[in-house]
């Protein structure tokens, strides 16, 4: 079995943004020369998330509004920690750090709608995403 990591980088200009990623995770699959295998796409901070669904606007608002509803800004306990983001750690939770993708013929396996999004909760700092592909 062969490996292969990549790392990409953020610095969102918003403190909650969502970014599609799936280019540069193909690009990832691409360049790792893997033809069958999987890639695991994986937020290394805890108040970020990466998640599979389709790229369409009103649903990137709706799922805004359903996590901001599941985990509202308030004064969390976190937050006696002279931390704020108490609502980040738990949108993380919600939508999880991380997915594994199936990659076949070396291409990103994905149906029709699927994209792959980063999800920032808490930004406007440096942040990181792996990339680890995985197979033959």
């Amino acid at each position: 079995m062969k490996f292969h990591t990549d790392y990409l980088t953020f610095q969102t200009s918003k403190r909650e943004e969502f970014v599609l990623i799936t280019d540069q995770v193909e690009q990832t699959v691409k360049t790792s020369g893997i033809r069958e295998g999987m890639v695991l796409v994986s937020a290394m901070h805890i108040t970020a998330a990466v998640y599979v669904n389709d790229a369409e606007d009103g649903l990137i608002e709706d799922i805004k509004e359903w996590l901001h509803g599941l985990a509202p800004d308030k004064d969390y306990r976190h937050h006696r920690t002279g931390e704020d983001n108490g609502s980040a750690h738990l949108k993380n939770l919600i939508l999880h750090h991380q997915v594994i993708l199936p990659v076949t013929n070396g291409k990103l396996d994905l149906g029709p709608w699927q994209q792959v999004y980063y999800a920032e909760f808490d930004g406007q700092r440096r942040k990181r995403v792996v990339l680890k592909v995985m197979g033959e």
